[in-house]
């Protein structure tokens, strides 16, 4: 049994999430972590809310509230719709916590000691009308290398390259467009060319294990070739303070947010093992050289994976140019991958909340069914390049293919079980035809596992769903239906336990896109409880300074192994209720209105 680390992507708290946000990490993390699960590894799923820097201080003021109070709100929000959606986190936490800070401290102030932050006064941009610092990605302007001309003052989307916004031409601040003023002023930077020895290293190893996605190990080695020393402080009064003497009590002095944002994968795996009573357990993912680690992410947070944590991590173990020695945390794995997807757009446009061209999974989940939704993005996501959700689509794959092909073959197999035996029934000899089926099924389970177990969702969701047109297909060739008479019960009985057997194959093969429904066609064939576990959330109280809030957690021990379990003769089989709902083909005028309404 292998230690498994899924760390997935930390959804950052200024609002509700949209599609676009949990088809790059949300759905693809769940369904690895699931199917690990069932193949019979140990696994800690983690993530938060993120919710620090200056875009929550913008909004809070524009709300009239405190920031601690925007955070809270939409903290809330964010962990209730990602376990709605049936994201399985062993823990879904929050960077507010004194536990995240404690850990963000100390690996900020190890990175110090072995002389990887180096202190440098450099030039900061503030907003003239408020005097509060700019992030780097509220300012834009035009790339000095590529001369895009919305490039961000951390880095250019259309080249790749890294940026301060000083190199910008022409930056402006994308909160009201003002060309920023910039400043001196003192912070601390990653000293990242003492580490790019290191890191190339430890990138061309995963590049020579031909495991990640050639678009991401691409990205991830060009960005060495032109490193620079990144700022690791910022000029802002929300945040982690700076822990060193003369640093830590300076009200305008915080890390910057994506330092200890990545930290988040950490300090969750440590807040983890301390409620449940083994403080040290989440040494098992992160000391031990053999586990494994998965971090999940859009395209948009390459750097940061790839460059940035792995940098942090070497640094904090002494592993650059300088040497030094690791802290109170020991030798910490390195990501084994980097797996992140392209962008979803939304009928041919990029998501824009301030437009109103978005569909919150809030609002999604209140209107259709969370499988629903998570089948769209397994077998239509943006997995290796960008794609686009259509309501057409949407509503098209729903009616012919969960409907019409899985919902259907589980309907009429568990209808046409009640209503001849009421129960599964004993299989006499086996036909050429039905050997074959079982034979066809069965096989699915090492294909679409291989297909899982690299995140290759698209491939795996089509092969599953290609068995499940065998079956149907099987089904049309014997023509149960059609068996009538006591000279032909043995053979209807042979078909129908057939049946049985292959409809059970394909719901453990599914149950990882489709954790709800799996529990449904689980009792349509006479099972009881609950097939795939689904987590919860919780209300908690912070462990060091008490102040509650919400997580999500689980209890997914019960989750069934991956490969055929026997279907048993004699189970009872009442009469099936549909699995899922169809559509209506108004539902896309409705809501391409709705659409339309609310960019006015």
């Amino acid at each position: 049994m292998t230690k498994v680390l899924a760390a997935v992507a930390w959804p950052y708290a200024n609002g509700p999430r949209h599609l676009g946000h949990v088809a790059g990490f949300g759905v693809p993390a769940d369904v690895f972590s699931r199917y690990v699960r069932m193949a019979g590894h140990d696994v800690l799923m983690v993530s938060g809310s993120d919710e620090h820097g200056t875009p929550i201080l913008v909004l809070a003021d524009k709300e009239g509230v405190s920031a601690r109070e925007l955070v809270d709100v939409n903290h809330a929000i964010i962990a209730h719709e990602l376990a709605d959606l049936g994201c399985s986190y062993d823990l879904y936490t929050r960077t507010t916590t004194a536990n995240h800070y404690a850990v963000s401290q100390e690996l900020f102030h190890q990175v110090w000691a072995n002389g990887y932050m180096v202190e440098r006064t450099t030039r900061g941009a503030v907003s003239p009308s408020t005097g509060r610092t700019l992030p780097d990605r509220y300012i834009e302007g035009t790339c000095p290398i590529c001369g895009y001309g919305e490039a961000r003052g951390d880095q250019c989307d259309n080249c790749g390259n890294q940026l301060e916004p000083t190199d910008l031409i022409d930056p402006r601040s994308k909160i009201n467009g003002e060309t920023p003023d910039f400043i001196e002023t003192q912070h601390f930077f990653l000293d990242l060319p003492a580490l790019a020895d290191a890191l190339r290293a430890y990138l061309d190893g995963r590049e020579a294990s031909g495991t990640w996605r050639p678009n991401v190990i691409k990205f991830s080695l060009n960005i060495l070739d032109d490193i620079k020393a990144r700022a690791m402080t910022r000029d802002i009064d929300w945040g982690i303070p700076v822990p060193l003497d003369g640093w830590r009590d300076l009200p305008t002095k915080k890390l910057y947010v994506w330092f200890d944002a990545v930290i988040g994968y950490l300090s969750a795996s440590i807040e983890w093992a301390r409620r449940t009573g083994d403080s040290e357990r989440w040494r098992e993912w992160w000391n031990d050289p053999d586990a494994l680690s998965y971090y999940f992410m859009g395209k948009d947070n390459i750097t940061f994976h790839s460059q940035i944590w792995p940098a942090e991590l070497l640094g904090y173990m002494g592993k650059g140019d300088k040497g030094g020695e690791p802290g109170i945390y020991g030798e910490l794995n390195l990501p084994t991958e980097v797996v992140s997807s392209e962008f979803l757009t939304m009928e041919s446009k990029q998501f824009s909340s301030s437009r109103g061209h978005v569909i919150y999974v809030r609002d999604m989940l209140t209107r259709y069914q969370p499988d629903a939704l998570r089948y769209f993005i397994c077998a239509a996501g943006p997995e290796t390049s960008d794609s686009d959700f259509t309501w057409r689509e949407f509503v098209q794959r729903t009616n012919s293919e969960l409907v019409a092909g899985w919902g259907n073959l589980v309907q009429r197999s568990a209808t046409m079980i009640h209503k001849n035996f009421g129960e599964i029934p004993p299989r006499g000899a086996l036909e050429p035809e039905d050997q074959e089926i079982l034979d066809v099924v069965a096989s699915g389970f090492d294909v679409v596992g291989n297909l899982l177990a690299r995140q290759r969702l698209r491939h795996a969701t089509a092969e599953a769903m290609r068995l499940v047109g065998e079956v149907n297909a099987y089904v049309s060739r014997t023509e149960p239906f059609k068996l009538k008479g006591a000279e032909q019960r043995g053979r209807l009985a042979t078909i129908l336990h057939v049946l049985a057997q292959c409809v059970a194959d394909c719901n453990t093969m599914l149950a990882p896109m489709l954790p709800h429904s799996s529990t449904a066609v689980h009792h349509a064939l006479g099972g009881s409880g609950i097939f795939m576990p689904l987590p919860r959330v919780d209300e908690v109280s912070d462990l060091d300074s008490g102040h509650p809030y919400p997580v999500i957690t689980g209890d997914y021990t019960d989750t069934p192994s991956w490969g055929r379990r026997a279907v048993i003769a004699g189970t009872p089989v009442a009469k099936p209720i549909p699995v899922f709902v169809k559509l209506d083909v108004g539902v896309i005028d409705e809501e391409l209105a709705r659409l339309e309404g609310s960019g006015r």
